[in-house]
């Protein structure tokens, strides 16, 4: 197990050590019962003092993650505490907080005058026009739809238009399979409420989308992730994995990765598949924005090879058309679909049906295909001109994935560099961006930053990665005198 100590952090070295091991803990890397590493083997593994061990070792024991018998050494506590509900937004916790990753939109407490962080298309680039006219419709002709509440599942007339478009995506399915959510992130939510437990076992990419890593590790699910290369989720390494531990769940984002911009080759898609049906587990398939290629259009989706119900299908439309109307669809079999419609009765009862309306006309009137095409021209500018830009001018040793579809580029740095600090230096200079370790779910890595390209205008774009460049080797000429980060163990 590796783990990062940032020894020049102003963060105390016991409290990174208790983090870290904290984390390992809730996401049941060491299983309850277990015995931890003895304080001399931590001091001489971290090569850090004994004092600094013990204190981290308190910091555990205070909060109930472990209990130490005497003469027999330390040991995972066997009940796991109960999360207490804050009075507010500073109450401190019973023990680490599971949901730091989604919060990395608040990484930048500061104003940004250009946001690399935001994965989201530009206010210009969606169709708020065609949006607003449908508005006007409805509430010109249809004003009941003000005082209606909306079915459970979704609007039956949205629900049976995208069923139409899906058959273009060649996915075929009823209205009956499908069900509305506000948004990606209640759909996972709503999966993982559905079939995820404590000590369940969810399989993720790596790196992966950050906050589905909340999601997974807020149920309590013990969460392995599986290494990419150029095809995608490494599938021989997934089969070996089950070997040793059977997922519940596996999640992936084949068409554009998030965060790197991966496509999963159709190869890879089929063994997926074959894999999940072998292990009788679910595949969770996240489509955020498939749409939306540059180069090729992606292999088909995993849901429209499935034939034996395995594959539950997550559809956002927010980042496409309309962040303010929150609409996504999950797909599934009708004995998967009852239970996510379940717990989406607990959650909220049903999407405001007066989003839902304002959305229709752009599927009824297929303006959708004209839509996307806009908006992959667009978006391809924008791609080719951050490509141009870091060519011309990222520092020696900066590396990138060029994505063929999707919002955000995936950049790597020396890795003795650390995207946590260097974010500290852009927001100096008025920029933000994502750090890779957000998206790592156990051994974070460092060395990367995530930058989206759709939500910044042309302007910004050329601006601000000349500036983030300039950042980058300024840091990366000071690194000589850093100390770093250093592996635990």
């Amino acid at each position: 197990m590796k783990i990062e100590l940032n020894r020049s952090s102003q963060v105390p070295l016991a409290q990174q050590i208790h983090q870290a091991l904290a984390d390992r803990i809730l996401s049941g890397y060491f299983p309850k019962g277990s015995r931890l590493p003895s304080v001399r083997q931590l001091t001489r593994m971290l090569k850090v003092s004994p004092v600094t061990v013990s204190h981290a070792l308190d910091l555990l024991e205070a909060n109930k993650l472990i209990t130490r018998i005497q003469g027999k050494g330390t040991f995972v506590y066997e009940e796991r505490p109960k999360e207490d509900k804050p009075d507010d937004d500073n109450h401190p916790l019973p023990f680490p907080d599971y949901l730091h990753r989604s919060q990395s939109m608040h990484y930048s407490q500061k104003p940004a005058a250009i946001n690399f962080s935001l994965s989201a298309v530009a206010a210009d680039l969606l169709p708020t026009q065609e949006l607003a006219e449908s508005l006007r419709h409805l509430a010109r002709y249809y004003p009941e739809v003000l005082a209606q509440y909306g079915e459970i599942q979704g609007d039956l007339e949205l629900r049976q238009a995208f069923a139409t478009y899906l058959t273009n995506e060649r996915i075929s399915v009823s209205p009956q399979e499908i069900l509305v959510t506000n948004g990606s992130q209640q759909g996972i939510d709503l999966v993982a409420r559905s079939f995820i437990g404590p000590g369940d076992i969810v399989v993720t990419e790596e790196p992966t989308y950050a906050a589905a890593i909340d999601v997974f590790r807020s149920r309590g699910a013990t969460i392995l992730s599986v290494p990419m290369d150029e095809e995608g989720m490494r599938i021989d390494r997934l089969t070996a994995l089950a070997d040793q531990a059977v997922p519940k769940l596996i999640y992936t984002v084949p068409s554009f990765q998030s965060p790197t911009g991966k496509v999963m080759s159709l190869r890879r898609r089929k063994q997926l598949l074959e894999l999940a049906e072998d292990l009788n587990c679910l595949v969770l398939e996240d489509d955020p924005w498939s749409e939306i290629y540059y180069d090729a259009v992606p292999p088909p989706h995993i849901k429209s090879m499935d034939r034996h119900g395995h594959v539950i299908y997550l559809k956002g439309l927010s980042k496409m058309l309309s962040p303010g109307c929150r609409i996504g669809f999950l797909i599934a079999s009708v004995a998967i679909l009852n239970r996510l419609i379940t717990a989406k009765t607990n959650a909220d009862l049903g999407n405001p049906l007066l989003n839902q309306k304002v959305i229709l006309p752009i599927f009824e009137a297929n303006q959708i295909t004209r839509l996307l095409q806009q908006l992959r021209t667009a978006l391809k500018q924008r791609r080719d001109l951050a490509l141009e830009l870091l060519k011309r001018h990222a520092p020696k040793g900066v590396r990138w994935v060029i994505p063929r579809g999707g919002f955000n580029l995936w950049l790597t740095l020396p890795p003795q560099a650390n995207t946590n600090e260097l974010l500290d230096e852009a927001e100096a200079r008025h920029l933000t961006f994502l750090p890779g370790s957000a998206c790592y779910p156990n051994d974070l890595e460092w060395n990367h930053l995530r930058i989206s390209f759709s939500q910044v205008s042309e302007e910004q774009l050329r601006h601000g990665i000349t500036e983030l460049c300039s950042v980058i080797a300024s840091y990366l000429a000071d690194s000589g005198t850093r100390k770093g980060t250093t592996p635990l163990f």
